[in-house]
């Protein structure tokens, strides 16, 4: 075969290979040409809006490019680099590795060896984030409008999707912690439409490989019947919904307690619940702090703080911390380790905390201190009391 023919038999196998779905990626290399810090070219596909598309990465000596072209022309562009400058090129499918080299004084050879890759690469224009959930094939993300039916997250639940796996990632090391047999049941509190309640019952059950149930208790009939729906059709058969309220339901032999944006002192019910449950772990991200708010109104402090509670919105956040502050006291009164940390971005949502205790083995808490500690953050913030000390008897 002579030089002009190595390098058109090249090339038509690319495009076949891009034509027929084998093609994996591609790399020009040995760059001889004028563009100044040029050093690579490297191809793939990718999707964008749904269409196909072949993606360069110029690599120079200090930066990348990335450029998108469609079949037809990233194909008429390799074409020219072939023949202007690059002297290795390298096409990956699935059926060889097609090599052609353009070697000075010699020509051009070419040698389809053994495939490299046995599949081709993903089609996210981003680099794939490792996810705990994936995408692809889960019913209850095509259910709940994450994903379509090919697993591809839809341009306006791409917040709601990084928020499930950011949810099940802060989990993942607090629950592997735990032996197997101490989470076997989890209440979801507040669960909502479930978007993060079926993406944990899917993490224990099918990451974890823990035979737990999960139950997900909401108000609304509507949607309770929705999630149980969308749980059978998923072959979720450990994982159930209820209607009622934080207060109403039995928790007695819960595990794992979960309640995320409980508002005010509906979250202050389900800390309560989950310390009566002697739940293992208790994951709570409070929602609207208003009684501790109206106690540091009524009772006018005089403190080296009034300047500052005087004006509403400072007022509003002195309270979310205060409240937050001593549910974490008492959760270690009762001996859990607490830990208070963000749960996603402010930019979602500024209701963003998350504290979460952890129920600790051996020598229990110092109860002494810390009751003296919360009455004293009480009496310099004028607090009569804090819900949640009521509902424990303290």
């Amino acid at each position: 075969m002579a030089d002009p023919e190595k390098l058109e038999r090249f090339k038509v196998l690319v495009s076949d290979s891009v034509a027929d779905g084998s093609f994996v990626k591609l790399t020009l290399g040995n760059y001889q040409g004028t563009e100044a810090g040029l050093k690579n070219i490297y191809v793939r596909k990718v999707l964008i809006k749904r269409e196909g598309r072949l993606a360069f990465t110029y690599r120079y000596q200090t930066k990348d490019i990335v450029k998108n072209y469609v079949y037809e022309e990233g194909l008429r562009l390799l074409s020219s680099y072939l023949e202007s400058g690059f002297l290795n090129c390298t096409c990956f499918t699935v059926a060889n590795d097609i090599v052609l080299l353009n070697r000075p004084l010699k020509g051009y050879s070419l040698n389809l060896n053994k495939p490299s890759m046995a599949t081709p690469l993903p089609l996210s224009h981003d680099k794939e984030k490792a996810r705990l959930i994936a995408a692809v094939e889960k019913p209850y993300l095509t259910a709940l409008r994450i994903t379509d039916k090919d697993g591809v997250v839809f341009k306006n639940a791409q917040d709601k999707y990084k928020q499930i796996n950011q949810y099940v990632a802060l989990l993942d090391p607090l629950i592997r912690e735990l032996p197997e047999a101490q989470i076997r049941k989890v209440a979801d509190m507040g669960s909502g439409k479930g978007y993060l309640t079926f993406a944990l019952y899917d993490y224990l059950v099918n990451v974890l490989k823990r035979e737990a149930t999960v139950t997900g208790v909401e108000y609304r009939q509507d949607l309770v019947d929705l999630c149980n729906r969308i749980a059978v059709d998923s072959g979720f058969g450990g994982l159930s919904f209820v209607q009622g309220t934080i207060e109403d339901y039995p928790a007695e032999g819960t595990d794992l307690l979960i309640a995320l944006h409980a508002c005010d002192t509906a979250t202050d019910d389900a800390i309560a619940k989950g310390i009566n449950a002697g739940a293992e772990l208790i994951v709570v991200a409070p929602c609207c702090h208003k009684q501790i708010r109206r106690e540091i109104e009524k009772g006018k402090a005089d403190n080296a703080l009034d300047f500052i509670t005087r004006y509403g919105i400072f007022l509003e956040r002195q309270a979310v911390m205060v409240t937050d502050g001593i549910r974490a006291m008492i959760l270690e009164y009762f001996g859990y380790k607490t830990k208070v940390f963000e749960f996603i971005s402010e930019a979602n949502t500024p209701k963003n905390v998350l504290i979460v205790g952890s129920k600790l083995r051996g020598a229990g808490a110092k109860q002494s201190a810390i009751t003296d500690k919360i009455k004293k953050t009480k009496d310099y913030f004028g607090i009569g009391y804090h819900h949640l000390e009521k509902l424990l008897g303290l």
